[in-house]
């Protein structure tokens, strides 16, 4: 088999794994009052913002408990109905792919997909400096950020 077409295999297999994962965590979302969010060290931006849509479409509140919330959990901070605690910290970092940069249209697509979830104050932060750190991630407490305006579960 040609490489070219073990990749395309391999996103489609990866492709849809995220999806009968999504429709997993929605099926499980629906029928709670609320999805709380804890201990999340990210995944894939895509597949994340494609469940916070829908967790939107559907108005489910999302509580972010625990100790961490990184990378593509920071997503969930673009809910419609989301908390946070003052103890969970949140790592940022900008996009990579294993921790290695992106092509520069990649590397901006994916930064505006994430900044997209923030508010105005965390949006214009993570656009001038976190989304250029590519190895480890900068820490925010809950409390900062509730400071910036989103609400304390």
């Amino acid at each position: 088999m040609k490489t070219s077409t073990r990749r395309g295999l391999r996103a489609r297999v990866i492709g849809l794994a995220v999806l009968v994962g999504m429709a997993g965590v929605a099926a499980q979302a629906q029928n709670m009052a609320a999805l709380v969010v804890q201990n999340d060290r990210g995944g894939l931006i895509g597949a994340r913002a494609l469940e916070i849509s829908g967790l939107n479409a559907r108005n489910i509140r999302v509580e972010l408990r625990g100790r961490v919330c990184y990378s593509s959990c920071t997503l969930y901070l673009g809910a419609k109905n989301v908390c946070l605690t003052e103890e969970t910290v949140f790592g940022f970092h900008g996009p990579s792919q294993r921790g290695t940069a992106l092509p520069q249209d990649r590397f901006e697509h994916w930064s505006n997909v994430m900044a997209a979830h923030y508010n105005a104050q965390l949006r214009e932060w993570f656009l001038s400096e976190a989304r250029h750190r590519i190895s480890g991630h900068y820490r925010v407490s809950g409390a900062s950020l509730i400071a910036m305006g989103y609400p304390a579960c």
